[in-house]
């Protein structure tokens, strides 16, 4: 008998030692091979950051999907041979299985099946650190596995026997979607808490004056690496997929412009499964407030344009499109020729958050986007009104100070709440 999904967070794949898989995808006419291509080697990358190792790639060329094995059942039994030849105990589909058509593929094959979905659900169950993270995951789990129950179990239509736990006639099967349903509410009334905690904060840093500015980009593509150039922070950056999945916000206090909070979010990719855009919805909430967005891309990357019309279209999908944003070319310092990756993008800034070079210019690009709107003005502010001076650094930009013995006398360009706030400081 497998393994019952329990009530708690082990919601996870089990995950099998020295796993070997056979990847596939199918190509539809209208798909063009490169793309088909590129998002096979991208799901080979997310099966090795998952800790198996890929024996073989496959590609069936096909007007239609099947219904029952999405791939045709020649290529079905072609799998077959091929994971038998390599001694592979799992293949992995680069495109969603319903479970009908991976409970089908499973029992052909005789190994584990899953899809791209399953496998990113595991890698986020692997990488989430914070209580938040996981709980999210663990949402995205459960709605990921609801529907695929049947294909769980060997003995759901044997009236169950649990105490205290079924109720008169409920079938196995029954009682498992009732145990799962009650915990999906739970954890959703757990997150609903974490949101109600990050709009406390929100509010907080509003009241701060401090802008923000969130980082969005394609998974891999730089975006810690940029906020640790940018804040002095030492977060875990590393070259492969997802290694961020717990948000984080640093304060950026640049020489001579305003400063701001800097927050990083969860990596996007092709495909990525509707359960986690829902799941991780409240801490997408961050980038509906953010002032600015900088989207991040791997310049060096050959699938430069698929990538940004995939963080473009979720960008769309959670309403956040139409924010300013900064399109940050990041790794020209991998590029023997980076115009080349800037042709057609004349509003990009070129970037290498690993050296440093073009931070400047990144920094003055996002000073001028976040420039309040108002005027420059001189102040004539007593030592004693601390918060007037305050209000002036937090809200604005101080051009230039002199201290003197009674006061300060400052140049600043300010809002205009902030300039009716300090009208009788105006000189």
């Amino acid at each position: 008998m497998k393994r019952r999904p329990g009530t708690g967070s082990a919601v996870a794949p089990r995950r099998q030692t020295n796993e070997r898989a056979v990847i596939g995808a199918l190509r539809l006419s209208k798909q063009r091979r490169a793309e088909v291509e590129e998002s096979l080697a991208e799901l080979g990358g997310l099966a090795e950051a998952a800790g198996a190792t890929v024996v073989d790639r496959v590609i069936q060329e096909r007007p239609a999907a099947t219904p029952a094995y999405y791939f045709g059942r020649g290529k079905i039994d072609e799998i077959g041979e091929t994971a038998r030849a390599h001694d592979a105990n799992l293949f992995i589909s680069d495109d969603a299985l319903s479970p009908i058509q991976e409970r089908n593929i499973s029992e052909t094959l005789g190994i584990k099946v899953i899809d791209r979905t399953a496998l990113i659900l595991d890698i986020f169950a692997q990488r989430a650190r914070t209580a938040e993270g996981k709980l999210q995951v663990e949402l995205a789990q459960l709605t990921y596995l609801l529907p695929r129950l049947v294909g769980q179990w060997q003995h759901l239509e044997r009236l169950g026997g649990g105490i205290g736990t079924r109720g008169p006639g409920e079938t196995q099967l029954e009682t498992d979607r009732r145990i799962i349903r009650q915990r999906v509410m739970k954890v959703r009334r757990e997150l609903e808490r974490v949101q109600v905690h990050r709009r406390l904060q929100r509010e907080g840093r509003r009241k701060r004056g401090a802008p923000v500015v969130a980082l969005v980009g394609y998974t891999n593509a730089g975006k810690t690496t940029l906020l640790n150039r940018l804040s002095g922070a030492h977060l875990t950056a590393a070259d492969r997929l997802f290694v961020t999945l717990d948000p984080a916000a640093r304060l950026v206090a640049p020489d001579g412009h305003r400063p701001f909070i800097l927050t990083d979010t969860v990596g996007f990719i092709r495909k990525l499964p509707h359960e986690l855009v829902a799941a991780f919805r409240a801490t997408l909430e961050e980038l509906t407030e953010a002032d600015l967005l900088l989207h991040v891309v791997d310049a060096s990357h050959p699938a430069i344009d698929e990538h940004v019309h995939a963080v473009d279209s979720l960008l769309g999908e959670l309403d956040v499109s139409s924010k300013p944003t900064i399109m940050v070319m990041n790794k020209i310092d991998r590029l023997e020729q980076p115009a080349v990756a800037l042709a057609g993008r004349p509003d990009a800034v070129a970037i290498s958050a690993a050296t440093g070079v073009g931070v400047p210019a990144l920094l003055d690009a996002i000073a001028e986007r976040l420039k309040p709107e108002g005027g420059t003005v001189r102040l004539r502010i007593p030592h004693a009104d601390g918060a007037a001076l305050a209000l002036c650094y937090d809200h604005g930009r101080v051009l230039q100070r002199w201290d003197r013995d009674d006061d300060v006398l400052l140049d600043a360009e300010l809002p205009d709440d902030a300039l009716a706030a300090l009208a009788a400081y105006r000189t």
